[in-house]
């Protein structure tokens, strides 16, 4: 066999891993979030379906393969179809370079952070061919939240993920797991930069307090109000990915990835980025949604100045100290 051969039959089965994972994690999210929510609202969730609710996820994906895929007739069509493809793809694509072990990553790259950031800013794209593609004026004003929300929370995300790489002077994300092993965890040393990151992850989602371009009382249901089955499946599991993304990514910046005692590193993997998404669907279900006025300001008049103070912080210890 060929190295080419051997090399793309190598990523093709890692596609297929990838892709399995995010689809299986997806089901485990919607279910997790389900209860969750039934827990801080005081009921109890989903229960009839299978054991403590488990096949409501199934049945749920199985209602929308059996929906009738529905396209209007004055939308723009091929930019209609595209669209929950290019939201869903970099959802699978920025796995290539997360280590659920020192050994377990597809692929370990010199810019792996810099990968990241580039390939996470796609589903923007995404959602302004749907918004525009879908002819709806509460589609398109929802896309355009989309892109000013992606632009603004991006930059406070950056001068967080700056702050890191400073401090491990490598782009690598096994490099930055390896740095916390031998200095500690960088949450306990970049809290700011923790904090910074969580906010702009989750506004990236486009989750509570941050959903403003799917607000519902205003814009029936954003970008993905004219789609119906599959496709809009497409933009409900690119949600989720990119929420077990954020989590994963979290983990691997900031609490120390795969290291620690006793438990396989795999276990402390997920056990870690389980812990983290706990968190962002307790912020969820607890906080309201922000106008649209003050999700911006927060980005430009104060997470953006916090991030350029510790980044500069960050330089002063790392020449002075």
């Amino acid at each position: 066999m060929s190295p080419l051969l051997l090399a793309l039959l190598l990523a093709a089965l890692a596609a297929v891993i990838i892709l399995a994972l995010v689809l299986a994690m997806v089901i485990i999210l919607v279910w997790m979030e389900r209860k969750v929510a039934g827990d801080i609202q005081s009921r109890i969730g989903p229960l009839r379906v299978g054991k403590f609710g488990l096949l409501q996820c199934v049945a749920d994906a199985l209602k929308l393969l059996l929906k009738e895929d529905i396209i209007p007739a004055a939308a723009d069509r091929w930019v209609f179809i595209v669209g929950p493809f290019v939201v869903f793809v970099p959802a699978v694509l920025v796995f290539v370079v997360i280590p659920f072990s020192r050994h377990l990553i597809v692929r370990d790259l010199n810019l792996g952070v810099l990968y990241v950031v580039a390939i996470a800013a796609l589903p923007v794209i995404g959602l302004i061919m749907s918004g525009w593609g879908s002819n709806n004026k509460y589609a398109l004003v929802s896309a355009l939240r989309a892109a000013a929300q992606a632009i603004s929370y991006e930059v406070p995300l950056a001068l967080a993920l700056a702050a890191v790489v400073m401090m491990v002077g490598s782009l690598s994300t096994v490099s930055i797991v390896e740095a916390q092993r031998q200095h500690g965890w960088f949450i306990y040393l970049q809290p700011i930069a923790f904090l910074l990151f969580l906010t702009a992850g989750l506004a990236e989602v486009n989750r509570i307090p941050f959903d403003i371009p799917e607000a519902e009382s205003e814009l029936v249901a954003g970008w993905h109000v004219e789609y119906s089955g599959m496709r809009f499946a497409f933009f409900f599991m690119g949600e989720y990915a990119h929420l077990f993304f954020v989590s994963c990514f979290a983990t691997t910046l900031f609490l120390g990835g795969w290291s620690g005692p006793l438990l396989p590193p795999v276990v402390w993997f997920f056990g870690k980025t389980f812990a983290v998404i706990f968190v962002l669907m307790w912020i969820r279900w607890t906080f309201p949604r922000l106008r649209v006025d003050q999700m911006m300001g927060f980005s430009w008049k104060f997470l953006l100045p916090l991030g350029l103070l510790n980044l500069l912080a960050t330089g002063f210890l790392k020449l002075y100290v």
